[in-house]
């Protein structure tokens, strides 16, 4: 990989990468956010303890359709993308924000299939509630787009897009907690442990963890058991102790030092965040077939988006509301916890982020542009997203 130009060299990635208010009965939550195929209003029960026997709860209905507030999703971050980058795209013939939509409605269903509502009920109420409850599907999106992109296909992927979204579900319930970053609020609704309890929120987030194991391992179809069992030690790997868990510990063990340097920052990202997002791409290139080769370019890619990611999610949280965001903002800074904007200042770390897309892309030039069109512009989108 190429060292960074516009940033110190001190922290470039590591060469070795294969190591207006709205009434409060007006609940919106878009066709992204939340899995219905169709366009039409959405039904999403009140977030509120008592609220939590759905049988006997009333729904409220969602004021706008989904197809209107899904366009509103993107279209923030699509005026952001350099013009460049959008004649590029628009050359390409490729429709992001569709191509999003279709694909974030698709897994929105897997999960809801996957995930009934069964006994013991509080548990699979609690699970639901965080994994049914929003966000943009990136991870999963893009497991199927990388499995698509070396000649794999979406139903090949799916149990382990699902997964994937199963382990990002289970950090957050974890991470909200008390005794972790201790936050009230994800995903614009009060987090896990403020409707369940903090007993029930850590049971839901192990349940979860087991669980995206074995949907890989039974839910999976017509993939050679070898490729199969590739993947799952990825995704175990990813969340364990070298990876997401060992990020976490790090974190929490910085959290207040004056000595907490660029390198560490990295270390901690590259884990925290990075590893599930390349633990996602890595998974759907191995089921789909890819060489050797097409999986370490795509695991560089990811390396380089997943870092993004971090990078954009310190710039947001002291630059927007808590409301634009879905969650606490400026609880980083609150808690004394290094950021790159901490360390490089705003500007820096705007120029750190895009390099890091820059190398991204360059990972994908020796695929079919047309195949790698999604990865780019998820790429874009990650680097451009307003929450």
């Amino acid at each position: 990989m190429a060292s960074f130009a516009l940033i110190p060299q001190a922290f470039s990635i590591s060469s070795n990468l294969s190591s207006g208010s709205k009434s409060s009965q007006c609940l919106v939550f878009n066709q992204v956010r939340r899995g219905s195929a169709k366009s039409k209003p959405i039904s999403v029960f009140s977030p509120s303890p008592s609220s939590l026997g759905f049988a006997k709860t009333p729904f409220l209905r969602a004021c706008f359709s989904d197809a209107h507030l899904a366009k509103e999703t993107f279209k923030e971050e699509e005026e952001r993308i350099p013009d460049g980058q959008k004649v590029q795209e628009q050359a390409s013939g490729f429709d992001f924000e569709s191509y999003m939509l279709h694909k974030a409605s698709s897994v929105n269903q897997a999960l809801d299939r996957a995930v009934p509502l069964r006994e013991p009920k509080k548990i699979h109420e609690a699970m639901r509630y965080s994994l049914l409850a929003g966000g943009k599907r990136v991870r999963p999106v893009l497991c199927i787009a990388a499995c698509e992109l070396v000649g794999g296909d979406e139903i090949t992927a799916m149990p382990s897009a699902c997964a994937v979204e199963m382990m990002h579900t289970m950090s957050l319930i974890h991470d909200d907690l008390p005794f972790m970053d201790n936050d009230d609020l994800r995903r614009g609704k009060p987090a896990n442990h403020k409707v369940f309890g903090e007993d029930i929120a850590v049971l839901a987030g192990d349940a979860l963890l087991a669980f995206a194991f074995e949907h890989i391992a039974t839910a999976t179809e017509a993939v050679p058991i070898s490729r199969l069992l590739r993947a799952i030690s990825v995704l175990a790997k990813a969340v364990g102790s070298q990876g997401l868990a060992a990020g976490q510990v790090v974190d929490i063990c910085s959290a207040g030092s004056q000595e907490v340097g660029l390198e560490q920052l990295e270390f901690i990202h590259v884990h925290k965040t990075a590893a599930l997002l390349e633990g996602a791409v890595v998974i759907g290139a191995i089921l789909g077939g890819g060489s050797d080769e097409e999986v370490e370019r795509l695991r560089k890619f990811a390396r380089c988006i997943g870092l993004l990611f971090q990078v954009v999610d310190d710039i947001l949280d002291v630059t927007k509301s808590s409301q634009a965001l879905g969650k606490t903002a400026g609880k980083d800074l609150a808690a004394d916890k290094v950021t790159y904007p901490k360390l490089l200042g705003l500007e820096k770390s705007r120029e750190f982020a895009k390099e890091l897309n820059q190398q991204a892309r360059e990972q994908l030039l020796c695929f079919d542009p047309n195949k790698a069109a999604p990865l780019i512009s998820l790429a874009n989108y990650i680097a451009y997203r307003q929450n």
